[in-house]
């Protein structure tokens, strides 16, 4: 019966596997296609002939370099300043007392039960009184702390022994030299995994910066692809290679980090 099961739950993952591919294998397939094929009925699954042309003439019709620079610029930045802030953070939380640390963290977890859509308006506020809108700071600054990942680092750097930041005090060293020399080296999983999941979540960003920019210059990816499918009409080949041209950058960063990914998730998941 045991064996049964077995067979039946590689059925199921199979099956789901499937399921959650088939329309990324869809989507590069129809990127290759020509205008016919890819109108026809009944649809097809492979084009006759690959049509690589089909990616210049998307890069032709909208300026993909120019989203591909701001979407990479403003996501390495985001990503920096997450992960200093986060460290610091995470660093006062865990190794330092100070007077209303408790309340502290009961505010960081509060805060971490707010959506960000419930928040986006005051922060667009803030940011055109400022006069930041359609700017570079208008999409870096609201982005340069996590609540979220501040609590997943914390999480984690409860493992490690408190002698630890004891002992590297009565050797005379520093915060700053303890955080460098022992904490970062001791959690570079889990501080890996959070650059990486908060430089996908850059890139995938989309409510924040339609809200703040105007001009096509300030465009990230996920908007230039949104107003390229207008721009492009009844092209679906063309708006297909331009799907492709924004995923796969990302999909080549997992699938060449995943098993970093999974080892910061184990390491430093959220425990009880």
């Amino acid at each position: 019966m045991s064996k049964v099961n077995k067979i039946l739950g590689y059925i199921f993952v199979i099956f789901m596997a499937i399921i959650t591919l088939f329309p990324f294998f869809y989507m590069i397939s129809s990127s290759l296609m020509t205008f016919q094929e890819v109108t026809s009925i009944p649809p097809k699954l492979l084009p006759e002939t690959a049509q690589a042309s089909n990616y210049s003439e998307a890069m032709k019709v909208a300026p993909f370099a120019r989203y591909f620079f701001n979407t990479i610029f403003v996501t390495i930045v985001n990503t920096l300043g997450t992960l200093i802030t986060t460290t610091l953070a995470a660093f006062a939380l865990n190794f330092l007392n100070f007077k209303h640390k408790k309340l502290v963290e009961s505010i960081l977890l509060a805060l971490l039960m707010i959506p960000f859509e419930i928040i986006v308006f005051t922060n667009f506020r803030t940011i055109a009184k400022l006069s930041l809108l359609d700017s570079y700071w208008a999409l870096i600054l609201p982005f340069m702390a996590s609540v979220f990942y501040i609590i997943y680092l914390r999480q984690f750097l409860r493992s490690i022994p408190m002698d630890y930041y004891n002992a590297a005090k009565v050797d005379g060293a520093s915060d700053f030299e303890f955080i460098t020399r022992v904490m970062v080296p001791l959690s570079k999983s889990t501080l890996f995994t959070i650059g990486l999941l908060n430089f996908i979540a850059g890139w995938n960003s989309f409510l924040w910066p339609i809200l703040v920019t105007n001009s096509k210059n300030m465009r990230m990816i996920s908007n230039g692809l949104s107003a390229f499918a207008t721009e492009a009409g009844s092209y679906i080949h063309l708006q297909m290679a331009a799907s492709t041209i924004t995923i796969l950058p990302i999909l080549i960063l997992y699938f060449i980090f995943r098993r970093q990914i999974l080892e910061g998730v184990s390491y430093g998941g959220l425990k009880g």
